[in-house]
């Protein structure tokens, strides 16, 4: 683990910046901490072009304290309009690559410790995928799963753009993420808490007001379902669903910090592109009932 906040500041978080939309990157062009001392975490969908989450992690970089990234499938995809043509684990060491460039802490970092306000915190960023295994009501397979999501048309563009390389699928790559990640986790200090950055929810429950269920199986994974228990979590900051809301779950809070589209911002009252605070904990945000998929 490596060094803390100096005792000041604030923990924010963020994710689904999608500053391939102009209105998203003007967001992401006025975000400023509200001290020297602040941290910002970003959990994933930055955009799909290397050059495009250069930028926007650079940015960011250049004006808080720290930043810790986890990426998100956006940042997997093997993008027709990126002139990085990388795909699965080649393109994610690429992109760690560009984050240590940066200056910016990735899973593959040693887990800083925010030791501001709220703290001492483990501050753990994840990449984990999803394994199909939050399947829709009456499928017991991925196939069945997958076949019924065909069905509704509502399909993740992940089919298309995400590739496992060199794994054979990606819930495979998801396996071994889950396993390297779970050994890291249990090796921390047993008096800290944690707070845990991953792109997904590790558990189901905040896909259960999504519109279209079936989204539900690029959500995550079961085989972090009890994570926040035996990992001394605080807080759990995800995003991926674009519902911006705090729930809690079995006496932890879970973040989901989105953005999402201008189309789905632009419907909500609260100004877009807020941060939202983890440590020390305060706003809750909006709690948007319903949402929609990516």
């Amino acid at each position: 683990m490596t060094s803390t906040a100096e005792g000041a500041g604030q923990l924010w978080a963020v994710s689904d910046l999608h500053i391939g939309y102009p209105e998203n990157r003007a967001l992401v062009e006025a975000m400023r901490p509200s001290s020297d001392e602040d941290w910002l975490l970003v959990a994933g969908d930055v955009a799909e072009t290397v050059a495009d989450i250069r930028w926007a992690l650079g940015t960011l970089a250049g004006r808080f304290r720290r930043v810790v990234w986890a990426p998100g499938n956006h940042e997997l995809w093997t993008h027709p309009r990126d002139s990085v043509t990388l795909r699965g684990t080649a393109r994610y060491e690429h992109l760690v690559g560009v984050c240590r460039e940066l200056g910016v802490t990735t899973p593959e970092d040693p887990y800083p410790v925010w030791d501001g306000p709220g703290g001492p915190a483990v501050v753990a960023p994840l990449f984990l995928l999803y394994d199909y295994s939050f399947l829709p009501a009456g499928c017991a397979t991925k196939d069945e799963g997958l076949a019924y999501a065909h069905g509704t048309g509502i399909v993740c563009t992940d089919e298309h753009l995400l590739h496992p390389d060199p794994y054979p699928t990606r819930e495979d790559w998801c396996r071994a993420r889950v396993a390297a990640t779970e050994a890291r986790l249990a090796a921390l200090p047993e008096d800290l808490p944690t707070v845990l950055v991953n792109h997904y929810p590790l558990d189901r429950h905040p896909t259960e007001v999504l519109w279209h269920p079936e989204f539900a199986m690029w959500c995550g994974t079961r085989l972090t379902a009890d994570w926040h228990r035996r990992f001394r979590v605080d807080t759990m900051v995800y995003g991926h669903l674009h519902i911006p809301r705090t729930t809690w779950h079995e006496g932890v809070r879970f973040e989901e910090v989105s953005v999402g589209y201008p189309r789905e911002w632009r419907r909500r009252s609260a100004p877009p592109g807020r941060l939202r605070a983890v440590l020390p904990y305060g706003k809750t945000g909006e709690d948007v009932r319903k949402g929609g998929f990516r």
